[in-house]
């Protein structure tokens, strides 16, 4: 899917939702779009900078804040870094997450019967799960098959 569809379904998301879907909102959501994994706040600042000379780290934080609470993207604590969600929409999915220790790159997965399993054993203990990610750090097959 391009940057451009991902953005024209987000407006129609946002329009259905009736959230606004501002210009600062709408530019943070192309760059990260636009890149192929994860990325951190302050280096989609410095690319929102060449758009707007006056954006300023609160106005990154409110967008990816605003992008994430819309299931646009999924903030990844462990390493402080954003990724774009592929396939959102509807729904309010389950986030689990692969990510390389070696390049970098981050996978998003689903897992049903993860997702069963762990809400299984939240009810046991008496807690309810309200957001879901769950990071799992490691190789992946790229970086396993190079030479050492």
């Amino acid at each position: 899917m391009t940057a451009q569809s991902l953005l024209i379904q987000a407006q129609q998301v946002c329009q259905k939702k009736g959230a606004r879907f501002t210009k600062v909102r709408e530019q943070v959501f192309l760059l990260l779009a636009n890149h192929e994994g994860a990325v951190g706040a302050y280096d989609l600042l410095a690319e929102l900078k060449e758009l707007d000379p006056a954006a300023k780290p609160a106005t990154i934080y409110r967008a990816l804040d605003f992008l994430c609470k819309q299931g646009f993207v999924h903030k990844i604590e462990s390493i402080n870094a954003f990724v774009m969600c592929h396939h959102f929409g509807e729904c309010n999915h389950p986030v689990q997450l692969l990510i390389c220790d070696e390049c970098g790159h981050v996978e998003e997965i689903q897992s049903n019967n993860f997702d069963l399993a762990l809400r299984a054993m939240a009810d046991t203990n008496g807690f309810t799960i309200t957001h879901q990610i769950v990071e799992a750090h490691g190789s992946c097959k790229n970086c396993q098959v190079k030479p050492q």
